[in-house]
């Protein structure tokens, strides 16, 4: 079943994440139990900017990864089977950062699930900003109540 377009409401029925971690704004397009693809409007009003850095304000590194993550989690508690659970980190590899995110950028996210066993996954990765790759990552995660 392939699922278009959902907002900020809709992506809170379905990951517990809330204001003012809920990093995801959009999801454009699921393959549900394989990828998704989502959107995060990377605004001057976010939190972070404040501090990191006043003069020269930059999205953190850790934030896009855990942004990667919030898209692989929706993909993963879309299926019947792990509806109300909770996704968390077991694992962050090949982490590969290639450009800045900015206040005004559109970070785009695309995760692609490469294994779920029993409560066990692997995801792969990738935030672009127009059309260039600012990171990769392989996410390993648990499903747990």
């Amino acid at each position: 079943m392939n699922i278009k377009k959902m907002n900020r409401d809709e992506i809170k029925k379905i990951i517990p994440h809330r204001e003012p971690f809920l990093l995801i704004d959009e999801i454009v397009e699921v393959e549900q139990g394989k990828k998704i693809k989502a959107v995060k409007h990377v605004s001057d009003e976010e939190y972070y900017f404040k501090g990191h850095f006043p003069s020269n304000p930059i999205m953190p590194g850790v934030l896009i990864v855990e942004t990667i993550a919030q898209a692989g989690a929706v993909l993963a508690l879309m299926m019947p089977e792990n509806k109300g659970k909770i996704v968390l980190f077991a694992g962050i590899d090949k982490v590969r950062f290639k450009k800045i995110v900015r206040p005004g950028d559109e970070l785009i996210l695309d995760v692609e699930l490469e294994n779920l066993k029993r409560n066990i996954g692997k995801a792969k990765g990738r935030a672009t900003v127009r059309d260039e790759v600012v990171c990769t990552a392989e996410i390993l995660f648990a499903l747990t109540q």
